[in-house]
């Protein structure tokens, strides 16, 4: 007979693991009370990895499903599409309300965000209006700098201490229960997507037998692959956008501009910018800064469905414009230095010379990682929890 200890332990596994099972279908079921397993310390639940095995895993299927243009092209579409969804909705809306929509555009929003298979809006917002608070502090769940790259791209969804929503730090949104519903029953819209594009591909078997394609075919090039690509593409802003490129503001954390990340995200790689300010609905803050999102947006808004898309103030403009000043001169001090052979150039052509070596040499100049004072780290649910909800209809 087992010690009564080991007993009780073994118990305890039980019940979490029964517990993170049904979590996979009702994502507001806890063993204990959420703010106690919010209150754990950070570790691997591998019951939680089981989903993002499976998903991974199902790529593989190529081997056997084959591909054909259709199923490529069907996978690189739905990647776009929610990518959009991730960056435009989840993030510019839901996270920041950068812009206005109706109470049936907002749950219609919601729906589309929930094909991403990335939770629900609530509990997506929650986590993000976290990170802004406390970014790269030990409080950040996904800070490179804190916890590691690997943590910061997919091992903090693995914890248990991060599954609960805090439904008390988005309030504004919990005042709508088809938004709390689809929160709670994250994984009904994914399996509806799953099965939609498995139609799909039986149905253009049939129908139009010159694409090569069929329905599993289509599911493991259309939800599988698509849906891998897009869940490490969002991915790489918690665990690269904190790493690689430059820093235009002095924000208090290491948030980058990253022009790679911008491409790959659609416009969510001009980081540092969003951290500098996080309300406006544009995160490349220039015409040469790239942001795709942005433009989706501004077409979207021409429908109705949304609107009041907030601009970027004068002033962090003015702010950028003294910040890109300073890192072109010390940059260009920088390259009088180590390349003083340019100096003959320089005589001649003063102007040109300094702008192209500063231009070549731009990314050395960068802020330090952590200023002295007060980082930005401003209140993002204390700015949304008193928005009005949106009109009815």
């Amino acid at each position: 007979m087992m010690p009564a200890s080991q007993n009780e332990r073994s118990k305890s596994t039980l019940e979490r693991a029964a517990a993170a099972f049904v979590q996979w279908f009702d994502a507001d079921h806890t063993a204990g009370a959420p703010e106690k397993m919010r209150a754990e310390p950070d570790r691997v639940d591998w019951m939680r990895c089981i989903p993002f095995i499976i998903l991974h895993a199902g790529c593989l299927g190529v081997i056997w499903v084959g591909w054909s243009p259709c199923a490529a092209w069907t996978a690189v579409a739905l990647y776009f599409v929610r990518m959009f969804a991730v960056t435009g909705i989840y993030h510019r809306y839901f996270s920041h309300k950068t812009y206005s929509t109706s109470r049936v555009g907002q749950f219609l929003l919601a729906l589309w965000g929930a094909t991403t298979v990335q939770r629900g809006a609530l509990w997506w917002a929650y986590h993000h209006r976290h990170h802004h608070q406390h970014s790269d502090d030990p409080e950040d769940a996904h800070s490179p700098h804190v916890h590691g790259f690997w943590w910061s791209h997919i091992g903090w969804i693995t914890s248990r201490r991060n599954v609960p929503t805090d439904y008390s730090k988005v309030k504004d949104l919990t005042k709508f229960p088809e938004l709390v519903w689809l929160n709670r029953f994250d994984t009904v819209i994914p399996f509806l997507v799953a099965f939609a594009i498995f139609g799909l591909g039986l149905l253009l078997e049939r129908v139009a037998p010159g694409l090569n394609t069929n329905g599993p075919q289509l599911l493991v090039w259309g939800f599988f692959i698509s849906t891998t690509l897009l869940f490490h593409g969002t991915s790489c802003i918690n665990s690269m956008a904190h790493l690689m490129g430059r820093r235009r503001f002095d924000t208090g954390d290491d948030s980058r501009n990253s022009f790679i990340l911008a491409l790959i995200c659609l416009g969510e790689g001009w980081h540092n910018n969003h951290h500098r300010y996080m309300s406006c609905t544009r995160q490349g803050f220039y015409w040469w800064e790239i942001d795709p999102t942005y433009y989706g947006l501004k077409a979207l808004s021409y429908t109705g469905l949304i609107w009041d898309l907030k601009p970027v103030p004068k002033s962090i403009l003015d702010e950028a414009a003294r910040a890109d000043h300073r890192a072109t001169i010390a940059a260009a001090e920088l390259a009088a230095q180590l390349h003083p052979d340019v100096s003959p150039l320089k005589r001649v052509f003063p102007t040109a010379a300094a702008i192209a070596v500063a231009t070549a040499t731009a990314s050395q100049a960068t802020l330090p990682k952590k200023a002295e004072g007060p980082g930005i780290h401003r209140n993002v649910s204390a700015q949304t929890h008193d928005l009005a909800p949106p009109p009815q209809g």
